[in-house]
């Protein structure tokens, strides 16, 4: 007896210490936005776990294989940021990774996972990799959930759980509502949107990282290693169309087909293969599938890529190129499939198109904690149901995500933080995008980490000190390209840009949109007054010309909003900008009134809603 207590009571303990884990922040999904959200919120000082059901770290861009970035390559917003400067250093620099066309950031996929894993070893973040959450279970004000890794059962208790899964797999679980598929033209207001709802979401891609292993024109390996089989389904005329344009016009000669395959070249002579046009996008109706029906039908898009490199190989005759060993994966597939839609969360705000296309009609844009500048881009070739939606005329600005997009509407000390947040169907096709998603996912953990240091449910937060938490982390909150982290005055830039004292100008630009905050332009006085009256009403009253605002006129400025302002205060202010203070009667640039604003009257303390409309004091 007595040595089955002891065997009992060290069982207890190892169970007490190993399974039952207790943490504040708990994520779902070790993608690119869980990833991300794990590293912020544990810098911020929370204990963090992730669960993540591969070995790798980085979900598309790195276990998906879809390592070649799209968009915000002149915003290199906080972790995004940081990730794509620790791939330049392993690489040599931002030429070496500007290896395909479709891209300026492309690299291996097995690099990118060592990085994040590199980046996420810190204190307070836990990572349980090879880990599938069994159940979950709202409790104590909290979460519990249980998982499965290594064929034992542990369970973690969190404050505030984070859904960071690809097709946001925890909403239905934890009862928070949901959009799934195309929203109906009603639902949105948006023109583009179809009539009628429906469940149809994008294509999907399993993608394969091939190599080259030819030396010149020779073949180096002789054997058949890399060489894939023929799949049953094999239909040759599926991808016939692979090395023209969309428009039919042939790219001309071999180089037709060389310049679809430079389309995802990596670094080290690898190819990504993730080709829309007549290529290995696949339609998977997952909405309506159970889950081991969407399992079997994984091994059919499988298959269909497999049939498109067979097609590589052997048609065009590129037998050069064999399936490289990138992946911890028996058959060479990465451990995930590119999923590029998820169920979407009811958040306390909807982002549409029309909120992209005019952001200054509405104030969503006071309260952004992310940025992109990648177009809509919708994949749905390879189903004839879908309804047509002329998608690459959809115009809209870079743009950044509201905060309100990342809270579900209803559900208490719950975040979503990857491409289940709170926006159309259309507005996805943005959003969907890897730097946008580790941007979600950075202020994801900002938002989790400052609930948990206040007590307070994430709702509750303010949505100012979410944003100034990530611009202390060099994230951008508003998205202009032309005043960048390493000026002087780039808070202030941002700060004022997302008060709308000072507005900034928006372009819809090929596959790279632009918005301008012309740093050098002069402010006209009636142009600060009028920025300014929202925040300070009583402004109403004080005269403005069209003439250009001078620091005498700022300072008559601050007298009228606060009479008994000491305005001799603001001289101090130059040395710390390391700025040479300019005459009294000197005309002022953009990025001088932004910091004067920031530093003086500092409207961003003045509280905002999720709506981005002004708190009544």
């Amino acid at each position: 007896m007595k040595k089955l207590y002891f065997f009992s009571l060290a069982f207890l303990m190892v169970y007490y210490t190993a399974a039952q884990k207790k943490v504040d922040v708990l994520i779902i999904g070790g993608g690119a936005g869980g990833t991300s959200a794990g590293i912020q919120a544990s810098r911020m000082g929370a204990r963090v776990q992730i669960i993540e059901a591969t070995p790798w770290l980085g979900g598309m861009l790195t276990s998906a294989g879809v390592s070649a970035i799209d968009g915000n390559h002149q915003m290199p917003s906080g972790i995004w940021g940081e990730f794509r400067q620790k791939l330049r250093n392993h690489y040599g620099g931002a030429n070496a990774l500007a290896t395909g066309w479709v891209s300026h950031t492309l690299f291996e996929p097995s690099v990118g996972n060592k990085i994040l894993q590199e980046m996420a070893t810190i204190p307070n973040l836990d990572i349980a990799l090879n880990a599938v959450y069994t159940k979950i279970q709202e409790k104590d004000k909290g979460w519990h959930v249980s998982y499965e890794q290594n064929g034992k059962t542990y369970s973690t208790a969190s404050r505030i759980l984070i859904d960071a899964t690809e097709i946001g797999e925890l909403l239905p679980i934890v009862g928070a509502d949901f959009r799934l598929g195309m929203d109906s033209k009603k639902d949105t207001g948006e023109h583009e949107a179809p009539k009628e709802a429906n469940s149809i979401v994008q294509d999907m891609t399993y993608v394969l990282i091939l190599e080259d292993v030819s030396t010149g024109s020779g073949i180096r390996r002789k054997d058949k290693r890399g060489l894939v089989k023929k799949p049953k389904s094999y239909d040759s005329k599926a991808y016939e169309c692979a090395c023209k344009r969309e428009d039919g016009e042939m790219f001309g000669g071999v180089s037709n087909c060389q310049q679809m395959l430079d389309y995802g070249k990596l670094p080290n002579n690898k190819y990504m293969i993730n080709w829309p046009n007549c290529g290995n996008d696949y339609y998977l109706d997952w909405p309506n599938m159970t889950v081991d029906e969407r399992r079997e039908k994984l091994q059919e898009a499988k298959a269909f890529t497999q049939g498109f490199v067979y097609y590589i190989q052997n048609e065009l005759g590129f037998k050069n190129l064999r399936v490289a060993e990138e992946f911890p994966t028996e058959d060479n597939f990465p451990m995930l499939p590119y999923d590029r839609e998820a169920r979407r969360a009811k958040g306390k705000v909807f982002l549409t198109v029309d909120h992209l296309e005019r952001p200054y009609d509405f104030d969503f844009y006071r309260t952004g904690i992310a940025v992109g500048d990648y177009p809509i881009d919708h994949h749905h070739d390879k189903n004839p149901k879908a309804p047509k939606i002329d998608f690459i005329h959809i115009k809209v600005p870079s743009y950044n995500v509201p905060l309100g997009s990342l809270i579900p509407e209803k559900t208490k000390n719950f975040i979503v933080a990857e491409k289940n947040i709170s926006v159309s169907n259309i507005v996805n096709g943005a959003t969907r995008l890897q730097p946008v998603v580790l941007g979600i996912g950075q202020a994801a953990g900002t938002l989790a980490a400052i609930s948990i240091h206040e007590g307070k449910d994430p709702s509750q937060v303010s949505i100012r000190d979410v944003q100034n938490a990530l611009l202390e982390s060099k994230a951008y909150i508003m998205p202009f390209k032309d005043v960048t982290k390493e000026d002087v005055a780039f808070k202030s830039v941002q700060r004022v840009g997302a008060t709308g004292i000072l507005k900034a100008y928006g372009v819809p630009y090929k596959w790279a949109n632009e918005t301008w905050f012309y740093p050098e332009r002069t402010v006209s006085e009636y142009e600060l007054k009028q920025g300014l009256i929202n925040y300070y009403p009583k402004l109403a009253a004080m005269h403005a010309s069209g003439q250009d605002v001078t620091l005498s006129y700022f300072k008559k400025l601050v007298e009228f909003i606060w009479p008994d302002y000491d305005v001799a205060q603001i001289e101090t202010h130059w040395d710390q900008w390391n700025i040479k203070a300019p005459p009294a009667k000197k005309a002022l640039n953009r990025r001088t009134v932004s910091l004067l604003i920031d530093a003086v009257l500092n409207p961003f303390e003045i509280e905002i809603d999720y709506e981005g409309k002004i708190k009544s004091k």
